[in-house]
């Protein structure tokens, strides 16, 4: 076994947490192979899972630079070891891969290797990826190799427990597009019936204006002030499902510059000041930045839909390894038990939810009068 600085039982532990931790395939796949080459103290690690036309859908490294696996090129294909590893479902330990019949070569831009372990991660009967890892940190006996059968062992444990947190992760992200094809169903089902009432109203009024024109200019007037006043709420309602409906850029702007964005919009559409601030916060796994994004969103529709605030303010902030969001607005408020009582719940029971999916918590703080705060946890990576 390694006796690298991470060996021991308290590094095997620290490594299964780190893979349970995630929900995200993306996060899962990252912290296996950071965890993998870290507890074997190996030099490189990597992680390919397997499509179905010879190449890897998704091919995780660790090791290697981002300009170095720019420099590397297109994804590999499966040849070599990494076929052996996906077909033959076996482990390889290989004192020099390059010796090995089978390798056949890397890109120029690709690092040496020498000695090799490599494990499928297996879910039942499928393969559903290939660990591996590279060039042993420490003295190596002539013609041998670094990895030893106990470091065999140490990995074929790690990928079990991958096997199980990818699986997982599969299942949470297809939960989760059920989840938001749903939400869409939902959200397109109120656009249709709010907009198509407003517009229903704007022809009745439309229609009374062009008839009242020569015979009562004065009330004509009032009916088109009537009309204009429609058409902005209808224009409202739109926005704000486009809003909600769009794709939030959480992976290209992160999610302060995606709440800073989406506040500034509502701020302009708006009569009420909405106003962000954020300290100190640092990228989140990407289930947690999503559950915030929507409770932010559904939070700030209550606020600015429901209780005739004047202001609305939206602060994201770090709390330990996690992060806090706070939605406070100086509207009518409610008492959230009598809310519940009458079967109403302004989205708090989905807002619960969101949080918990992620493990983080919400609170609500409200009374008649006393304006909403909501506050929403979670714990970080």
């Amino acid at each position: 076994m390694s006796h690298g600085p991470r060996s021991g039982l308290y590094a095997v532990s620290s490594a299964l947490l780190a893979m349970s931790r995630h929900l995200e395939v993306r996060d899962v796949l990252k912290t296996i192979v950071a965890s993998a080459r870290e507890l074997l103290d190996a030099e490189y690690a990597a992680l390919g899972v397997p499509d179905d036309h010879g190449g890897f859908a998704q091919f995780v490294v660790d090791g290697v630079s981002d300009e170095q696996w720019k420099a590397i090129g297109p994804l590999p294909r499966q040849h070599g070891i990494l076929a052996a590893m996906l077909h033959e479902a076996r482990p390889q330990r290989l004192a020099d891969v390059r010796q090995d019949p089978r390798f056949e070569g890397w890109p120029s831009a690709h690092p040496d290797m020498s000695d090799f372990l490599g494990l499928p991660i297996r879910d039942g009967d499928e393969t559903i990826g290939a660990l591996f890892l590279a060039n042993k940190r420490c003295p190596k006996p002539q013609g041998g190799c670094g990895f030893t059968e106990e470091d065999e062992e140490l990995l074929s444990i790690l990928a079990q427990h991958a096997a199980i947190a990818l699986t997982n992760a599969r299942l949470y992200e297809r939960s989760r597009e059920l989840t938001i094809a749903e939400e869409r169903s939902r959200l397109a089902h109120e656009l249709h019936d709010a907009v198509s009432q407003k517009l229903f109203s704007l022809r009745l009024t439309a229609q009374a204006a062009t008839a009242l024109v020569d015979r009562d200019p004065s009330r004509a007037k009032g009916e088109l002030q009537h009309v204009a006043a429609l058409a902005a709420e209808a224009a409202d309602e739109l926005r704000a499902a486009v809003i909600e409906l769009r794709p939030a850029a959480l992976d290209e702007d992160g999610l302060v510059a995606t709440l800073r964005t989406q506040v500034q919009v509502l701020d302009r559409a708006h009569s009420a000041r909405v106003t962000f601030a954020s300290g100190g916060v640092r990228a989140l796994p990407a289930a947690q930045e999503e559950a915030m994004l929507r409770v932010a969103q559904e939070a700030l529709h209550n606020a600015l839909r429901h209780s005739g605030a004047e202001r609305v303010d939206v602060l994201l902030a770090k709390r330990g390894p996690g992060a806090v969001l706070r939605v406070t607005d100086d509207g009518s408020g409610f008492d959230p038990r009598a809310i519940r009582r009458a079967g109403r719940h302004l989205g708090l029971v989905s807002m619960r939810d969101r949080a918990s999916g992620v493990g983080g918590a919400l609170t609500v703080e409200s009374a008649p009068g006393k304006g909403t705060t909501i506050e929403m946890e979670v714990p970080g990576g």
